[in-house]
């Protein structure tokens, strides 16, 4: 876990836009970290809903505020 952030940093400072490549790496890995919970306490489908409910939602409210 911790090789992984130091990974994540060191790109980070070797880019420009590293603020915004850090933040999207943080938040996959939170959701590879969610999915792990999921599977261990056994709610895969109902995360697995919740994700696509989710992106359905996102998709029409942009579509609503183009």
């Amino acid at each position: 876990m911790l090789a992984i952030l130091e990974e994540v940093f060191a790109v980070a400072r070797r880019r420009e836009d590293g603020l915004s490549r850090t933040r999207s790496a943080l938040y996959g890995l939170a959701r590879l970290l969610g999915d792990v919970s999921a599977v261990r306490k056994g709610t895969v489908g109902r995360r697995l809903l919740r994700r696509a409910a989710g992106k359905v939602t996102g998709r029409l409210l942009e579509k609503l505020f183009r």
